[in-house]
């Protein structure tokens, strides 16, 4: 799995998860890919798309619930993983955890959804489509 994690999150969770999870899985912060941190989505999200096997964990809502940056997210190819409002508000390492515990459900939901964008639980295994 290709996993992008958004300017909102810190690089440093990018870089912890890359760790664990190398050489099977490629994880890398959006200023690590792209040089800079600073990108408009208009800018980042196509140019993800276009490589292609992309997904992204953000914690930013309102890509996934606010058009145009929905549309241009699901229009990209994109699978997004979006914290939920609980898992927000949580220090770094509860996050972490989170994201560890529910690892394999991810690759399982890449490797079986063309595009989306997904609430991840603060509990539980499932994801949930965030709606329009």
């Amino acid at each position: 799995m290709k996993l992008l994690i958004d300017h909102n999150l810190p690089p440093r969770l990018a870089s912890a998860l890359n760790e664990i999870f190398q050489p099977a899985d490629e994880i890398t912060a959006l200023k690590d890919k792209f040089g800079r941190s600073n990108l408009k989505d208009e800018e980042w999200i196509p140019a993800l798309g276009k490589e292609g096997g992309w997904s992204v964990l953000s914690a930013d809502m309102a890509i996934a619930k606010k058009k145009p940056s929905r549309d241009l997210f699901i229009n990209a190819g994109l699978i997004g993983f979006f914290l939920s409002a609980s898992m927000q508000r949580w220090p770094l390492n509860k996050q972490a955890a989170r994201i560890l515990i529910i690892w394999p459900q991810m690759q399982s939901h890449v490797k079986t959804t063309a595009n989306g964008v997904f609430e991840m639980p603060a509990s539980g295994q499932k994801f949930r489509t965030i709606g329009r």
